[in-house]
């Protein structure tokens, strides 16, 4: 069974796409453009059965992110199902499209890898210029007063916090330090 999928894309209206899935048995077509509430993908996800084809007009159409489409496609490939792009010219039916799904995995690898780097570098450069990363320190006295306001049990948790700004959690992270 050929499965077209549709979505409504800025730069893409639905009856274009339907000029491109002509030759589907079944399609599933969502209502609006929202990445987020996308139904139809996942009636058309339960639908599918192994040796069935999904196809779109764009990549675009079925991920709205790298990560979204190897996701998708992992899944797809898991389950012995095929994909077709037809602006990508991409069919993982024939020989040069089965390619397609390890060289995108491989891409997304590297661009993790390339972030990962680049935070690093960022990381060790600001801590040669004196910047720490993270969350600040609380000020000590401000610590200092939260802890002798709890020992003296005269004061709530909510007050502790109002008056010096140290939350319950923070409070409790010092207290089992002194421990």
């Amino acid at each position: 069974m050929f499965a077209g999928y549709l979505r409504p894309l800025h730069n893409l209206d639905i009856d274009e796409q339907y000029t491109h899935l002509k030759d589907c048995d079944i399609y599933f077509q969502e209502a609006h453009t929202s990445p987020k509430r996308r139904v139809k993908l996942k009636d058309l996800l339960n639908h599918l059965q192994e040796g069935d084809k999904v196809i779109v007009a764009r990549l675009n159409v079925l991920a709205d992110s790298t990560n979204h489409l190897a996701e998708l496609l992992n899944e797809l490939d898991e389950r012995e199902i095929y994909f077709q792009a037809i602006h990508e010219e991409i069919d993982t039916s024939n020989e040069s499209g089965k390619h397609f799904l390890p060289m995108l995995n491989k891409l997304i690898s590297f661009q993790s890898d390339v972030i990962s780097e680049n935070t690093r570098r960022g990381l060790i450069k600001a801590k040669e210029q004196g910047k720490s990363s993270g969350r600040p320190k609380k000020p000590d006295e401000n610590v200092k007063k939260a802890i002798e306001m709890y020992q003296t049990n005269n004061f709530t948790l909510l007050e502790i916090k109002e008056q010096t700004g140290i939350s319950k959690s923070t409070l409790y992270r010092y207290l089992e330090q002194l421990s």
